[in-house]
């Protein structure tokens, strides 16, 4: 049921259903953080692995001391800049976060969305909520609620609709060490603007190891059309390779002359990087409807945003591992 009715999706959460919630980054399955029954039905219905971690949610700053503890200086400075907003902190746990929502890990990410109906919800719930992106594990991710419905069906009882996500793609999500800040997971933030409060640079962790993730969202395969995808710098010269194909193409700048064989979509009409983001999933969910051959997608300028796309983009064309 799609509805922006927050007291039924309340009523559900609070009997450990599931329920959909819009954030300004990409639509939730939402469930009680600190029950493992609920916690179970999102890992089931999303059909992602256990050892893939989940972010937790709060509704207001002062939760942050129930869900983590030793919390960094830098990280109270950042959650002050960008919150509510679409930073996730990497911090340590309290005991009360069950293991099974950080993968067995000692630390949990966690963020405060910044969407006033789920605000309102968040503020309204005597507990935090997890929720990863509404959609099956390393499928495209949802950006408006019919995206959520078309992935779960009658499957998610509850679909709250927030309308379209203003950002478009994922958190930001940054940790810390005895060194300082780490950027875990490129997204709706862009890196320039975390080091303009942090004044020094973050390093950027790697790690995509299939079963061992630091954080969620760093799998090499992940926000992937079914359609298969292609990333390059020269869109002429690969469209070579598929003459007499039915194509689409996801564009940022190049000017390809249209044809019957192509559907042509632009990240944004005058390159703009945040349109280009908020954009992004949305335009690969219509491309992957389209029975398409293939996609390709051109890459972006490397810098703020463009470099959230390019890595958004590159896990989309990873073959399963």
């Amino acid at each position: 049921m799609i509805t922006t009715n927050i007291a039924q999706a309340k009523e559900a959460l609070m009997q450990n259903d599931v329920v959909a919630i819009p954030t300004e980054t990409v639509y939730g399955l939402a469930g009680n953080a600190f029950s493992e029954t609920a916690v179970k039905k999102i890992f089931a219905l999303k059909k992602r692995p256990f050892y893939n971690p989940l972010i937790v949610h709060i509704g207001s700053a002062e939760q942050l001391q129930e869900i983590a503890l030793d919390i960094p200086p830098m990280a109270m400075q950042l959650a002050k800049a960008f919150w509510p907003g679409p930073l996730t902190l990497l911090l340590k746990k309290q005991s009360s976060i069950p293991d099974l929502v950080t993968a067995g890990s000692t630390m949990v990410a966690v963020r405060m969305p910044n969407h006033p109906l789920t605000l309102q919800l968040l503020q309204a719930l005597p507990f935090p909520l997890v929720a990863p992106s509404a959609n099956p594990f390393t499928s495209i991710s949802p950006t408006n609620a019919l995206h959520v419905y078309q992935y779960f069906k009658e499957e998610v009882p509850v679909i709250l609709d927030g309308g379209a996500c203003s950002k478009g793609v994922e958190s930001t999500i940054v940790g810390f060490d005895e060194k300082g800040p780490v950027l875990y997971r490129l997204g709706a933030l862009a890196l320039e603007d975390i080091e303009a409060v942090t004044h020094m640079p973050l390093r950027i962790m790697n790690n995509a190891q299939h079963n061992r993730p630091d954080a969620p969202g760093m799998l090499g395969r992940h926000y992937a059309p079914r359609t298969v995808t292609y990333l390059t710098d020269n869109v002429e010269e690969l469209l070579q390779q598929f003459q007499g194909k039915k194509i689409g193409l996801l564009l940022w700048k190049a000017k390809i002359n249209p044809n019957n064989h192509y559907s042509i979509y632009y990240l944004s009409a005058n390159q703009n990087m945040e349109e280009a983001t908020s954009n992004l999933y949305a335009l690969l969910h219509d491309l992957d409807k389209q029975e398409l051959d293939v996609i390709i997608a051109e890459r972006l300028p490397n810098e703020g945003l463009g470099r959230t796309i390019n890595d958004r983009l590159q896990r989309a064309t990873r073959q399963a591992e």
